[in-house]
């Protein structure tokens, strides 16, 4: 209804559909289209009818989109669009002071560092897509690109899964992060992402994984730096939403907190999960948390505070030996 309102009725084109362009202008005649309708509507409206410009980048990443969905469909890996997908949505995260970006931040965060791209579907895919496309002109471009145009026909299409070792994964970081993503399995991994503490075993397991199966530690320490190998590891795979409750569950039963002071906790074990934990307590001045008050507002008892700081450093303790 509105692209035909929006028509020119001074148009040579237009002036020969005025009839119809005046009847399905207006609202009312909409309200129970008959099928003589539509074949109007398709017959003397459609070509007059044109259709929104949509950004090109937009539509390339629906492309990504519809092409792992219908990997998908078929059965097929899409290791490499998944990779591609992940590329996006990072250059996403890296400009998230963008209000459009920050109203997907949740969505953008269970992509990132969650297992989530594991457990999706056609319906979760979809909802990918529509809720990001728009997003991806915001990704700062970091090199000329050329867009071309080819008529020749597909003779063929087939689908490679793509390896460790590809050109897409050929930093160190996310070669480990591909590593650490399909192997949430492996006892290491599975206690990080578990809040279980680890010994020097576990530790031994992390150096071999990151500092010789996937790369070295020169390669390590140049792109990731001092940090240590459970918490890099932990950021990736997050914290497993039952664990982050029990951590908390036990200090909330006897503590006896107010419901602001609930939901500041249930917060924190949001972020927790995402993320995998929290070392740099200043994200608490910020919303959600400060939504009900700030830190001040809220913990008016000090010792309540100083206990919610306490599981939060027992969580962050549990990713380093």
């Amino acid at each position: 209804m509105r692209k035909v309102q929006e028509l020119n009725r001074e148009s040579f084109a237009v002036r020969q559909h005025l009839k119809y362009v005046e009847l399905y202008a207006e609202p009312d005649n909409y309200a129970a289209l008959t099928y003589e309708d539509t074949l109007r509507i398709r017959d003397e409206l459609a070509p007059l009818v044109t259709p929104d410009e949509d950004d090109p980048k937009a539509m390339r990443f629906d492309a990504l989109m519809y092409g792992i969905e219908l990997a998908y469909l078929v059965g097929k890996k899409y290791t490499r669009a998944r990779s591609d997908l992940m590329k996006k949505v990072s250059g996403i995260a890296g400009v998230a002071n963008i209000p459009e970006i920050k109203a997907q931040s949740d969505l953008i965060d269970k992509i990132l560092h969650t297992d989530y791209l594991d457990n999706v579907g056609i319906n979760e895919f979809e909802h990918i897509r529509e809720n990001l496309r728009n997003l991806i002109k915001y990704i700062p471009v970091s090199a000329v690109q050329y867009t071309t145009n080819f008529d020749d026909e597909i003779l063929s299409m087939d689908w490679n899964e793509s390896e460790l070792e590809n050109d897409d994964l050929k930093n160190y970081k996310a070669k480990a992060e591909f590593y650490v993503r399909q192997h949430q399995d492996e006892t290491v991994i599975a206690k990080l992402r578990g809040n279980v503490p680890l010994n020097q075993g576990d530790v031994e397991a992390l150096e071999k994984i990151l500092w010789s199966e996937v790369g070295s530690r020169e390669d390590y320490e140049a792109e990731i730096g001092a940090k240590p190998l459970g918490e890099f590891v932990r950021e990736i795979v997050g914290l497993d939403m039952k664990a982050a409750k029990e951590a908390f569950a036990a200090y909330m039963d006897g503590a006896s907190l107010d419901s602001w002071q609930i939901y500041f906790a249930n917060q924190i074990v949001e972020y927790i999960v995402h993320n995998g934990l929290i070392k740099d307590l200043s994200v608490l001045q910020e919303a959600p948390f400060t939504d009900k008050g700030s830190i001040v507002a809220i913990f008016t008892d000090l010792t309540v505070w100083a206990g919610t700081r306490k599981v939060i450093e027992g969580i962050n303790a549990n990713a380093v030996a």
